[in-house]
């Protein structure tokens, strides 16, 4: 199976056939991205993702792989789409939970179970970049270094950022739990559901975090 970078090289050499196997393996990680962020179908901004990819293409250098070079272009489609319904929209402070009515994500109906549909809800109630983080880092299982390319910030400081996330998404659950028991089973649940999430989806990715 050819990679990547030999299917974006033939992509911009012409081959068109290349551009839409690229398409076909990355749609559902995309879909995913987007799933747990928005209400109601995320198709739209799917569309819009890989448009941008389309007229980006050029501008892959390789440096990066080309999965995260996509989910970077799928972030700032996100933050528009947020920013044009509310300028003052700032991912660092602002969570999409006043936007997205409970169990109203596409990602809902992969939460077959009440500790997976808090855990969706709790992810939700956290800034939008946060959420973003331990979502790629969770369900996809981006390596830092990875995760420091989408989230344009030094790798360095990705693993203090994720202690942050999950102190916050821990206190979110605190708050949105209506029992001690679903809250600690929920605390308990949250990897080994990533992982169920990534096998549901049918994507081959990331091995889960270190």
């Amino acid at each position: 199976m050819s990679d990547d970078l030999e299917l974006v090289t033939a992509w911009r050499g012409g081959d068109s056939l290349a551009g839409e196997r690229l398409v076909e393996r990355h749609l559902e990680a995309v879909h995913r991205f987007f799933s747990n962020k928005v209400y109601g179908s995320a198709e739209d901004l799917v569309q819009k993702t890989f448009l941008a990819c389309v007229e980006a293409v050029d501008g892959f250098e390789g440096r990066a792989s080309f999965r995260t070079y996509l989910f970077a272009i799928a972030r700032n489609v996100l933050h528009r789409f947020y920013r044009d319904g509310d300028g003052d929209f700032d991912p660092l402070t602002a969570s999409v939970a006043t936007r997205v009515a409970d169990d109203g994500s596409p990602a809902d109906r992969f939460a077959a179970r009440q500790e997976q549909r808090l855990l969706l809800r709790a992810l939700r109630a956290l800034p939008l970049e946060l959420q973003t983080l331990l979502e790629l880092a969770y369900w996809e299982g981006l390596a830092d270094r990875e995760l420091a390319e989408i989230l344009e910030m030094p790798a360095g400081t990705i693993k203090s950022r994720l202690r942050k996330a999950r102190q916050q998404l821990d206190h979110a659950l605190s708050t949105l739990a209506p029992s001690p028991a679903l809250l600690e089973s929920s605390r308990h649940t949250f990897e080994s559901w990533a992982n169920q999430i990534r096998e549901k989806t049918g994507i081959e990715g990331g091995k889960g975090r270190r």
